[in-house]
């Protein structure tokens, strides 16, 4: 006879299985789109910490690694930030010395985000960028007529969840 409680260990664990494989295709997605932030990374740190963050690293599993930056979800660091029709889930990496590696917009509802947010000129103009500039649409970042608001949202949540990351991160406790 089969317990109950064996049941029930097992169903659990037919669950978790189940969660498990849902995730992965979704974990490989975002494998793809932190390496496009930090192609020279050899492995990246589940999300952790406060702020809730991602860390690159180059080198060996096995031998030293250099941390080459963090990487975070615009609205896991801004979540009150918004556009014409919500968040803009955008995932955005900074280095070690406080410059932008790119950012990979995800996830949005805008009407015209096909012609602004979503443009790959629009996440270009990012790269290299430092988070001591103005992030300013209309001056450093280019702004798209009629798409001005979602520009803006997208702008300001990647400037303000960088320079949180940098305070956080790469300033000296003793500085901060």
């Amino acid at each position: 006879m089969v317990r109950p409680s064996r049941i029930v260990t097992v169903a659990f664990a037919l669950a978790a299985a189940s969660i498990v494989a849902a995730q992965a295709p979704a974990d490989a997605e975002l494998q793809e789109q932190l390496a496009r932030l930090f192609p020279e990374a050899t492995t990246f740190s589940p999300k952790e910490g406060q702020p809730p963050h991602f860390k690159a690293f180059a080198g060996s599993a096995g031998g030293a690694r250099e941390l080459l930056g963090y990487a975070f979800w615009t609205t896991e660091l801004e979540p009150l930030e918004r556009g014409y029709d919500g968040p803009i889930k955008i995932l955005t990496g900074v280095d070690t010395d406080g410059v932008l590696t790119g950012i990979v917009v995800v996830d949005h509802h805008e009407p015209y985000g096909y012609f602004s947010i979503d443009l790959p000129k629009y996440e270009v103009q990012f790269r290299r960028k430092s988070i001591r500039d103005r992030f300013r649409v209309g001056g450093d970042i280019d702004a798209v007529s009629t798409a001005t608001l979602t520009v803006t949202s997208a702008t300001r949540a990647v400037r303000n969840g960088a320079r949180r990351i940098a305070r956080q991160f790469l300033v000296p406790p003793e500085a901060r």
